[in-house]
């Protein structure tokens, strides 16, 4: 029986990408473009911020803020609240970028949606939602057996 929620959700991520491509912006990944139209919406965040909206790994946001900055599209600075936290905030150059990305983005939405009832959208986003904590519920489960597995001086698989 093939998968009925994993392909489908791969298959459009990727295709999503394919269609940011068309923004011919040399060098801009997937998950960068993702992180700017997030702060196209949202203007400064903090880390915890952007990787509640992508929930990407924090090495993985750590690597893509990384890159943004390397290219002059964001900067990042210590919080002025909790100096244990970095503000992230789009240059004006990354400004720009993030506002075509949003808007590139905005328009695949605003065509998905002429073709699909308000009740499809509620259906999708409440399969999206269950796939998604039924993924992180497993992975932490996987974490916490990890976890206690060390505790117990345990040899993990594969070290």
């Amino acid at each position: 029986m093939p998968l009925r929620f994993v392909h489908p959700v791969h298959r459009a991520t990727h295709r999503i990408g394919l269609y940011l491509d068309d923004l011919e912006e040399p060098g801009l990944t997937q998950g960068e473009a993702h992180i700017l139209a997030l702060l196209a919406c949202s203007g400064p965040a903090n880390v915890a911020h952007l990787h509640g909206g992508l929930a990407h790994k924090r090495s993985t946001l750590t690597s893509i803020l990384d890159r943004l900055a390397k290219r002059g599209l964001i900067t990042r600075a210590v919080g002025k609240t909790d100096r244990r936290t970095f503000v992230v905030r789009p240059t004006a150059k990354g400004r720009r970028l993030a506002q075509r990305v949003r808007h590139h983005l905005s328009v695949l939405e605003r065509a998905v949606s002429g073709r699909v009832s308000a009740a499809d959208i509620k259906g999708f986003n409440k399969v999206v939602a269950a796939l998604e904590q039924e993924a992180h519920r497993r992975c932490g489960y996987r974490d916490t057996l990890q976890n206690r597995n060390r505790k117990k001086g345990a040899v993990r698989p594969g070290r």
